[in-house]
């Protein structure tokens, strides 16, 4: 499996939290208009580590989205409306009386849109006392793990990805919203190994919260292989967590690796700030 990337940078402190993925970039203040070198090791270590993390921001909604606009082209998240003061932020809360998060679920975010998105950018405002963490899977450990008579196969199936299969993770405003009007089914089909436009690495494209079966195979057909690749995604040296704080902003890498929030603090509220960044066409 390929080995990662451990650089100097000039303007950052990367500290890597495990062998698999993630790292915190210490040494920058994201509310300032950013010289573009710095954003460029950003996005370097970005990169590099698929996931990572700033602690301690202090950061308006304004100021998340200037930071965003950095790193590529906010776009609004389907089927759900964003902050009134910036449409691009969308809240992900979790209320003390409530029992079921927001994407409870090992996933890639959106993979039924035809043009997923690139990068998700999460800012924390409220987080329970204990529990909440996120974890994180590398998608280019998990292909590279497989067998090469199965990385055969798996290199020529296209992927069914249902914003339908979302359905079993919805919280209370997601229900309110589809008890007023209509939700529309999005689905769109990608390459199962895609070829990460930046990297050039491959990496596994399907996930156990959208993806429904194979193009061409039945669901049933599919079911046996997907429930494989499902465990298989997210084995424990794949993987990262992440321990939130008030203040902390993660930034991922959606065309290579997928997350789990983890719903282990009922009673408590916990409220963050997404912005999702536009991407390309798998391929």
């Amino acid at each position: 499996m390929t080995q990662r990337v451990l650089r100097n940078f000039r303007h950052l402190e990367v500290q890597p939290i495990a062998g698999a993925l993630g790292a915190e970039l210490h040494g920058v203040d994201l509310a300032r208009d950013l010289d573009d070198d710095v954003v460029a090791e950003i996005r370097q270590a970005w990169l590099d580590h698929l996931v990572v993390f700033f602690r301690g921001q202090v950061l308006t909604p304004a100021q998340q989205v200037a930071f965003a606009r950095r790193l590529g082209e906010p776009m609004e998240y389907p089927q759900l409306k964003g902050l009134p003061e910036e449409p691009l932020i969308t809240p992900v809360m979790k209320l003390e009386h409530e029992r079921t998060n927001f994407g409870g679920v090992w996933h890639s975010d959106t993979t039924y849109l035809e043009r997923p998105p690139m990068a998700s950018m999460l800012y924390a405002k409220e987080i329970p006392p204990y529990g909440g963490d996120t974890e994180f899977a590398n998608q280019y450990l998990a292909y590279e793990a497989l067998s090469d008579g199965l990385r055969r196969i798996l290199d020529g199936l296209v992927g069914i990805s249902s914003s339908l299969k979302a359905d079993a993770s919805k919280t209370r405003e997601d229900r309110l919203k589809a008890a007023g009007e209509a939700q529309k089914t999005l689905i769109a089909e990608h390459p199962v190994v895609r070829t990460h436009p930046e990297t050039g690495r491959k990496a596994l494209y399907l996930n156990t919260g959208h993806t429904t079966q194979f193009k061409d195979w039945t669901v049933k057909e599919s079911q046996p292989l997907l429930d494989f690749l499902f465990q298989h995604q997210v084995r424990p040296e794949f993987t990262c967590r992440f321990r939130w704080q008030a203040g902390s902003l993660a930034l991922w890498d959606n065309r290579c690796a997928m997350h789990n929030p983890i719903n282990d603090y009922h009673g408590y509220r916990r409220i963050l700030h997404r912005i999702t960044l536009a991407g390309d066409r798998p391929v």
